[in-house]
Order: C-alpha cells, then sequence, then structure tokens
C-alpha cells in the first residue's frame, strides 16, 4: 500500500475515556466504535496487555491537533482520497466522507448524496439572487454612478 498517513495522535474530543481508541480509528480511516469493540473484545478473550498498551498510549500519544479547514472563498474543492474506496468532499469549506465500507469511518453515501444536494441547493439560491441583483436597474444605476 502506498498510502500516506500522519501521525498518530490521541483524539481526545472524540475519546471516552483519553481518545487512544478514536486517535488509532482517525489514523486507519476506521470507525471509533470498531475499534472500540476490538479492544474490549480482545481484554475479554484474555489479551490483557491491551490494557497496558491502552495506558501507554494515553501516555505517549500526544492529543491531536486541532483542524483548521482554510480554503478560498465560496469555493467548492472536490478530491478523491488516497484511502481505499473512500472519498472525501469539500463543499464550501465543510468536508463530507463517503465510507464504501462499514469500517471506515464517514457517512453512507445515501446520507452523503442528500448533504451534498441540500448544500448545492443553498449555494443555487445564492447564485440566484446574485443574478437577481445583477440584472436589476438598481445594479444598472450603481453601476453608473460609480463610473462617474
Amino acid at each position: 500500500m502506498n498510502r500516506k498517513r500522519g501521525e498518530l495522535y490521541r483524539n481526545a474530543e472524540q475519546g471516552k475515556i483519553a481518545g487512544v481508541c478514536a486517535g488509532i480509528a482517525d489514523y486507519f480511516g476506521w470507525e471509533t466504535w470498531l475499534v472500540r469493540i476490538l479492544v474490549v473484545s480482545g481484554v475479554l478473550f484474555g489479551m490483557p496487555f491491551l490494557i497496558l498498551g491502552y495506558i501507554a498510549g494515553w501516555f505517549i500519544l500526544d492529543k491531536s491537533p486541532e483542524k483548521i479547514v482554510k480554503g478560498d472563498q465560496g469555493t467548492s474543492r472536490y478530491a478523491n482520497s488516497s484511502q481505499q474506496g473512500r472519498q472525501e468532499y469539500d463543499v464550501s469549506n465543510e468536508s463530507i466522507k463517503v465510507k464504501a465500507r462499514i469500517w471506515q469511518a464517514g457517512e453512507p453515501p445515501k446520507q452523503a448524496l442528500y448533504d451534498i444536494g441540500r448544500k448545492f441547493r443553498s449555494l443555487e439560491k445564492k447564485v440566484q439572487a446574485m443574478e437577481q441583483y445583477v440584472t436589476s436597474a438598481e445594479f444598472t444605476v450603481s453601476r453608473e454612478i460609480n463610473k462617474l
């Protein structure tokens, strides 16, 4: 695999105890609940060293830095994610992650399609309002005054 991953951090915002499982889920692109179930199942079925690993991760891993998404004003960006089967859409500075498999993080395709459609409808209303202003007499008068 030629996937380029970031660093492994604890995700304290999404974590229940310390955010170690949430950080691992973010690193691999999995759902957080799946990592939690795997860890709890491993502890229950005879792998108590996972508790020590969790505690070590709590102290070793740094908290995840805050993610600030900055882009051009009003632009929409679409990018295919390098992870297997997962696509990421950035519409008006809001990211929508679509998952192809149940263990991947993100939204189901049907929900993502609904969200993208809702965002495009709101953008369409804004464009219609701009077109209405540009084709109005008020815009023509304002433009003529600015030419003076």
